[in-house]
């Protein structure tokens, strides 16, 4: 799939896209592998990791359309990453979170049409589902512009589809390198917002490779949902130390109690595979697309009606051992 071609990665520089980078330039031998993000200390400090001759770093903002058109000339996939993500923050700053979720997705869009890329993927939320806050709302939307860039792509080559998943152990604004921090200054207890909430909750490798096998399975207009396990918040503070106490703090401005990545709404447009589910655009216009099979010979079922995939009634859930495991890694 990525045999001697081109790779871009908007907001190449976060924890998804460092570990992205990493892994494909360990699995492919790719033509270039573009990191495009607005932070030159973050690019400086990558490229004294990742210095391969295939290498391009392009500093640039989702909000410029013409430096993304620059950047993506010659590509053949994208991976659009760079996003706002703090719910409080976004709560705060509503139009910052407008002008890069949104605004930047539709300029992805454009400059990928513009440009002749063949595939582009999208990442989303959770919070995206049925959402209660600004974070939420705003990726919404950017899923909403992307599935739909299908239809008005005519007749370019250029498909869009978007992956929707959880929360990600270890990367920026977790809760995990807070509860390192707190325990290694000797904390005796750790802030909960409330023992009952609940989260989907996997690697961020476990995230990229999940990425990466959705650019071979991706016919246009598909949402593709990761089956991964959930995790309670309060089997998640055992797992830093048994006798760490817990010290309630309140939900937080914005926040959920637990996550939904399926919603019941739709489960009449969703398809069950062995390790995920894909959720078929409400409106495709761009061809008759059978979802039900994909290009890998993999095949999906429908769901039974009202079917939810929520995390507080996922049938997978964390053990404590599990979580402490994952937290050393």
């Amino acid at each position: 799939m990525f045999k001697h071609k081109t790779v871009l990665i908007t907001g190449g520089t976060g924890s998804f896209g460092r570990v992205c980078v990493k892994t494909l330039l360990e699995r492919y031998n790719l033509k270039r592998l573009i990191v495009f993000s607005r932070d030159e200390l973050k690019q400086y400090e990558m490229q004294q990791i990742f210095n391969e001759p295939s290498m391009r770093y392009f500093l640039g903002d989702v909000r410029d359309p013409d430096r993304l058109c620059q950047a993506m000339r010659g590509v053949d996939y994208v991976i659009h990453a760079a996003a706002l993500k703090q719910v409080p923050a976004a709560e705060y700053n509503p139009m910052e979170f407008i002008k890069t979720n949104i605004n930047g997705a539709e300029n992805v869009i454009k400059a990928a049409l513009d440009s002749g890329v063949e595939k582009v993927i999208a990442l989303s939320t959770d919070k995206a589902v049925n959402p209660i806050n600004l974070y939420g709302a705003s990726k919404m939307v950017s899923e909403k512009l992307f599935v739909t860039a299908n239809n008005i792509a005519g007749g370019l080559k250029t498909r869009f589809a978007v992956v929707r998943y959880g929360n990600v152990i270890g990367s920026r604004g977790s809760v995990v390198p807070l509860f390192k921090k707190l325990v290694a200054e000797g904390a005796k207890e750790l802030p909960v917002t409330d023992p009952r909430m609940t989260r989907f909750w996997f690697t961020i490798q476990e995230g990229v490779d999940f990425v990466l096998k959705n650019f071979s399975r991706m016919q246009g207009g598909e949402t593709f949902v990761p089956k991964i396990p959930s995790m309670r918040i309060t089997d998640l503070v055992k797992s830093f130390g048994d006798d760490l106490k817990m010290k309630m703090i309140g939900i937080r401005p914005g926040e959920k109690l637990h996550e939904l990545m399926v919603p019941a709404e739709a489960c009449h447009l969703t398809l069950e595979y062995p390790d995920f589910y894909l959720v078929k655009p409400t409106i495709s216009t761009f061809g008759k697309l059978d979802y039900s099979k994909n290009p890998l010979g993999e095949e999906g079922t429908p769901l039974e009606e009202g079917f939810e995939y929520r995390s507080d009634t996922n049938p997978v859930f964390l053990t404590v051992e599990e979580l402490r495991k994952l937290d050393e890694r």
